[in-house]
């Protein structure tokens, strides 16, 4: 991947009445980077797609594409496509028809229209479906056919809303994969609008994390799960057990639990903080413990276990995952401890 940044988003702000939908927006994205904008309804991150694509004009600021400005142009006239959540298919044209559509308009000669359509058919694996209708085919395969008429346009950047919201959770998984391996398949820069953390997580190879119209943390999905600059982002992405307390050396001092070793924020924490501890790297232990409890639950599923432990004097049960079957049982006392390095302090 280069660094050289394909889209540059400057100080971009759009508002509704009283209702601000980008508040100073500004990001950049690279060329044939898996990009995707996550966060809760209402955060912003379609209104930022839309103002990409040019379905909506901000306010203020600047999109620029390989340093040219986009906002001069017109939608059609932008080397971008946006994929709806809705897919938009033609009922009455068969698949490669639907495909076609496009590069009909733009008046391409009928030989390489033929010729792009095949290809494309072949990259999605829907060649054997080509004379079907949209009707006849799966929620997979329709999702199929809306991105081979994305990509057989060819543009610089394709921009994906919601784009596997309507597919059930196994379909969503193989679609999940299948999107990664196209995008560096076909070697366009995508940008994936989505409110499920793990769809991002599992597709993206960096994700801004969106709140009230604010870009809060922009990260590789690993350095968002191990080190969230918010208890916003933390909270957000992921599962994560937090210890209200102060900072203080080392750690966080906590009510009733004492100091709780923590890894310090950057910059340093001062004051009210919390501290977050992943359940992956939390552990029960022989002999003394950073904290005693009480096992409150186990469930397994499948490659892992979650168990809850109910610590006096922390109001909420500390969840914590291990691989495969859970070795203690319901009610059993519990000592829990875990590597200083693993937990990150907050402000609060």
């Amino acid at each position: 991947m280069t660094n050289q940044p394909l889209v540059e988003i400057q100080s971009l702000s759009k508002s509704y009445g009283d209702v601000v939908a980008l508040d100073d927006v500004s990001l950049s994205i690279n060329e044939n980077e898996f990009f995707a904008l996550l966060g809760p309804s209402g955060c912003g991150k379609t209104t930022l797609l839309r103002v990409i694509a040019g379905f909506e004009e901000p306010d203020s600021g600047a999109v620029l594409l390989s340093g040219s400005n986009l906002l001069s142009l017109p939608p059609h006239k932008r080397p971008i496509n946006l994929m709806f959540q809705s897919y938009a298919l033609f009922p009455h044209l068969s698949v490669e028809r639907n495909i076609a559509y496009g590069l009909q308009r733009e008046k391409l000669p009928k030989e390489e229209i033929r010729a792009r359509v095949d290809e494309v058919l072949g990259t999605v694996g829907l060649r054997d479906k080509a004379k079907s209708r949209p009707a006849q085919l799966s929620g997979g395969q329709r999702q199929r056919v809306a991105l081979a008429r994305a990509i057989v346009k060819r543009p610089r950047l394709l921009l994906l809303d919601e784009p596997l919201s309507a597919l059930d959770r196994k379909v969503r998984a193989e679609m999940q994969l299948e999107l990664k391996r196209l995008q560096h398949e076909v070697g366009i820069t995508f940008v994936v609008v989505t409110h499920d953390q793990e769809e991002a997580m599992s597709m993206a190879d960096r994700i801004a994390v969106m709140s009230l119209g604010q870009v809060l943390q922009i990260d590789t999905p690993i350095g968002m799960y191990q080190r969230p600059s918010s208890v916003f982002v933390a909270d957000f992405i992921g599962t994560s057990n937090m210890f209200a307390g102060v900072a203080a050396i080392g750690g966080v001092d906590v009510p009733n639990l004492g100091l709780l070793p923590g890894k310090e924020a950057v910059p340093a924490v001062m004051g009210p903080a919390y501290l977050m501890v992943r359940p992956e790297d939390i552990q029960i232990v022989e002999g003394a413990g950073l904290l005693t409890g009480t096992v409150l639950e186990t469930q397994f599923f499948g490659g892992a276990s979650t168990i809850a432990v109910l610590v006096p004097g922390h109001d909420s049960p500390i969840v914590l995952t291990c691989q495969g079957s859970a070795n203690v049982t319901r009610g059993a006392i519990a000592q829990l401890s875990w590597p200083a390095e693993k937990a990150v302090v907050l402000s609060r």
